[in-house]
């Protein structure tokens, strides 16, 4: 029997293009791609409430008006760590100067992923596997999609946010379920 009359037979053309669906389905849903893949954001710090310079005898009128930034307040921080994927950097809570909230993830190194997000959860950090599915049980805000797998990024936070109800911050794939790494918000 040659190759020509096996393809024209119906049940083989339909195992073929079940294969290539099912390895189309699968790159769709899993994208293995990502995990050599690595996107860098580089974000500044969000801005701060200026911090008023004392006049000075010797200084010009114009200058005594002036003000100085200062870093903005840190509300809460932890560091990160790893659970599905190794997972590293430090997490930190900052009042802007305009009063609003903003989560930065400074020193991030993890792995890229489909649908991975940053959340603010009340659930505790556990290391290893054990934390892997403790962070969709409870209250989360999801503060948007990981920008970037690396660097140091911000995500604002709604207005109102009630920080005393979170306890904890995931790096969170939706698509699968899982903590890439999660720190323990502890408050100064």
């Amino acid at each position: 029997m040659n190759r020509t009359r096996l393809v024209r037979r119906p049940w083989v053309l339909s195992i073929l293009v079940a294969g290539v669906v099912a390895v189309a389905a699968g790159l769709f849903w899993f994208q293995p791609w990502q995990l050599v893949v690595d996107e860098t954001v580089q974000e500044d710090l969000p801005a701060a409430a200026p911090v008023p310079v004392p006049p000075s005898l010797s200084a010009p009128p114009s200058a005594a008006s002036s003000a100085e930034p200062a870093e903005p307040a840190e509300l809460a921080g932890g560091t990160l760590i790893s659970h599905e994927h190794r997972t590293t950097g430090t997490v930190r809570v900052l009042r802007a100067g305009d009063g609003s909230l903003v989560l930065r993830l400074e020193n991030l190194a993890t792995s890229s992923g489909p649908d991975v997000h940053v959340w603010l959860t009340d659930a505790p950090v556990k290391p290893g596997k054990d934390g892997w599915d403790v962070f969709d049980d409870g209250k989360h805000l999801d503060a948007g999609k990981l920008k970037g797998n690396r660097g140091n990024q911000n995500y604002p936070l709604p207005a109102g946010t009630d920080l005393t109800a979170y306890t904890s911050v995931s790096i969170w794939c939706d698509r699968f379920d899982v903590s890439f790494g999660a720190a323990e918000l502890a408050h100064p």
